[in-house]
């Protein structure tokens, strides 16, 4: 049987312009900036309004663009760099850590969680809540699962709720041993609590981390940290931490 050739593809005419209009936002707009609208835009590259909104679909899809309500299409900040590097590990809470403690209350976990830190289904964990910002805005949530034997010092009459307790959960783990931390990642898709705190629709793609912190041979916390996927990018280095990439990151790694 001889081989088939396949006749070339041409460019779609959106594609084209998605090019040139990323040319643009380099060049002619800052983050946060609002774009002209849609029948400005069409006009000024003299293309149809339906080719438009194509083009900037696919830069939203890309993290290029942000589309919200009442506002407009904005410019956005670059991608963050999520790492999942074999650097130094830490406990999380150290001077190093840009997330934001907001609360932290005690709660029997879904079973998958307490099986993880060998605690019985029905004993209540401590569990901290927090955000990752990057340029204003919200761009991961965490629930980090604490066993109380891991920090068995701490004191419900010094911090009894809210950001103070969270921040004493974060201190008590500071004062163990690291053996290890173990990270994997997968694709999910954002529940009616994440979207809310995310600011996206439910159902958007999120990256959903999760980090096994052990110590003494058994795992201490467990972190389920869930990223906007239009925001975040994967690395793979050696830093062991997250980091925020200065650059503009045209496409998603």
């Amino acid at each position: 049987m001889g081989t088939t050739q396949l006749e070339p593809v041409p460019e779609p005419k959106y594609w084209h312009l998605k090019t040139v209009l990323s040319q643009a936002l380099d060049s002619e707009f800052a983050v946060g900036e609002i774009l002209p609208n849609e029948r400005d835009l069409a006009a000024r590259f003299g293309v149809a309004r339906a080719t438009l909104r194509q083009a900037l679909e696919q830069l939203e899809l890309e993290g290029r663009l942000q589309r919200r309500r009442g506002v407009g299409t904005t410019v956005a900040p670059p991608r963050m760099g999520v790492s999942l590097g074999t650097g130094p590990h830490t406990w999380p809470g150290g001077p190093q850590d840009a997330w934001q403690p907001v609360d932290c209350s005690t709660a029997v976990p879904p079973a998958a969680v307490a099986g993880t830190l060998e605690t019985r289904e029905d004993e209540p964990v401590h569990v901290v809540r927090r955000f990752r910002v990057s340029h204003g805005r919200p761009v991961a949530a965490e629930l980090l699962y604490v066993s109380r034997a891991s920090v068995p010092e701490l004191s419900g009459i010094d911090a009894p709720s809210g950001t103070a307790r969270a921040r004493a959960v974060l201190r008590e783990l500071q004062r163990l041993e690291l053996d290890r931390q173990e990270n994997a990642v997968e694709l999910g898709s954002a529940g009616a609590d994440d979207a809310r705190e995310l600011d996206r629709l439910p159902g958007a793609p999120v990256l959903v981390v999760t980090t096994r912190f052990v110590t003494a041979g058994r795992t201490a916390a467990l972190s389920v940290a869930t990223y906007r996927a239009d925001t975040c990018r994967l690395t793979f280095g050696d830093a062991g931490r997250v980091e925020i990439h200065d650059g503009p990151q045209r496409q998603a790694s």
